[in-house]
């Protein structure tokens, strides 16, 4: 498995390690309940570095990244970030991810689980002479602090105003003194920032976070609590909401596709399927008991089976079942009324509006 550069920080102080998309990964250090609710209430921090960075340069990159995602990268101005899908040919999701724009560079984020599928697609397509994309996953380290003191931990110890920073957003600049590419997207449903820095500054990075912020009862989170915010926050996650044989346009996330740019891959496609009215729609759940109906339980509507479950857990903010799933378009509206096959056991279910949590400010 491979290793995060603080990986050994991990596992000298509590972390539980599992593996995760390859990685050897905390999974939790304490209560995932507890480091979950240090989110939502004060200030968390996370190795998230078994995500995958991918840098584009040269003056033809706008147009090289823009040929493998659904976005139109050559809108996106410096600074910005903006979320985007990969796509087969025939419109099936290999990937989402994370396109940040700066002045003469650009970064692609994608998931650990298929940075080595990504690479190898962008190769299998031949470039321009006059753009390159290099991984640099192994050689760099990326966290993320989350949580609504987020900002006020950070700004003493970056080189600029964390404000000028809005949601989706990034800079170059330094963090306690160290080079860092500093973003604000998140990943949680909270306020907060990641920073990417270079392997050889990872640990110090992490432990100058945790010791600025005692004073906010800060805690390492691992890959548990993640996972529970990011299901309130109706955040979807690959392998649960959309793989390869799921379309933007079924999982909800058409907002990443800009079917009036210049030609992609998975254009055609795409530009079919958004002229259906009869796709699957990915739809909130809420659970009337406290079982947990897990990935791949069966939704129904009296006697038919009308979709599956994608992600479900017990909230801990709202303290109720909650699901994301995949159903007929016909019972996809909120009040929608279904119920859940949870190991032989039918459960009333309701389709509710996403996302279940939304921060307040």
């Amino acid at each position: 498995m491979l290793q995060t550069a603080l990986h050994d920080w991990h596992s000298s102080n509590g972390g539980r390690m599992v593996e995760f998309a390859g990685w050897h990964m905390p999974i939790q250090y304490g209560s995932i309940v507890e480091e979950h609710h240090a989110v939502r209430q004060r200030v968390g921090l996370f190795d998230i570095a078994h995500m995958g960075r991918l840098w584009f340069r040269g003056p033809d990159q706008i147009a090289f990244l823009d040929r493998f995602v659904t976005n139109n990268v050559v809108k996106i101005k410096p600074g910005q970030v903006r979320y985007s899908l990969v796509c087969r040919d025939d419109g099936g999701i290999l990937d989402d991810v994370l396109i940040y724009r700066f002045a003469d560079e650009c970064l692609l984020v994608v998931n650990g689980a298929n940075r080595e599928k990504i690479v190898e697609w962008i190769n299998s397509h031949p470039g321009s002479e006059n753009a390159t994309f290099v991984d640099r996953t192994l050689e760099t380290c990326m966290v993320a602090l989350q949580g609504p003191n987020a900002q006020t931990l950070l700004q003493p110890h970056v080189n600029f105003d964390l404000s000028e920073i809005k949601y989706y957003n990034a800079r170059q600049g330094t963090a306690f003194g160290m080079p860092a590419v500093i973003s604000r997207t998140g990943y949680t449903g909270e306020d907060g920032f990641e920073l990417i820095v270079e392997n050889a500054q990872a640990v110090s990075l992490w432990t100058k976070l945790l010791e600025a912020g005692q004073e906010f009862s800060i805690r390492p989170c691992g890959l548990g609590c993640r996972d529970t915010l990011r299901l309130e926050a109706a955040m979807p996650l690959y392998g649960h909401e959309m793989d390869e044989s799921v379309d933007p346009y079924t999982a909800n996330l058409s907002f990443g596709v800009k079917l009036d740019k210049a030609d992609f891959i998975g254009k055609e496609a795409l530009t079919r399927l958004s002229q259906r009215g009869d796709l699957p729609k990915r739809v909130g759940l809420q659970l009337d008991g406290k079982r947990i109906a897990r990935q791949g339980s069966e939704i129904y509507f009296e006697s038919q089976k009308v979709g599956i479950v994608t992600s479900g857990t017990f909230s801990p903010t709202l303290e109720r079942s909650l699901a994301m799933g995949s159903v007929n378009v016909e019972v996809s509206e909120p009040g929608s009324v279904l119920e859940i096959d949870i190991r032989g056991k039918r459960e009333p279910a309701r389709v509710v509006p996403l996302p279940f949590y939304k921060r307040s400010v």
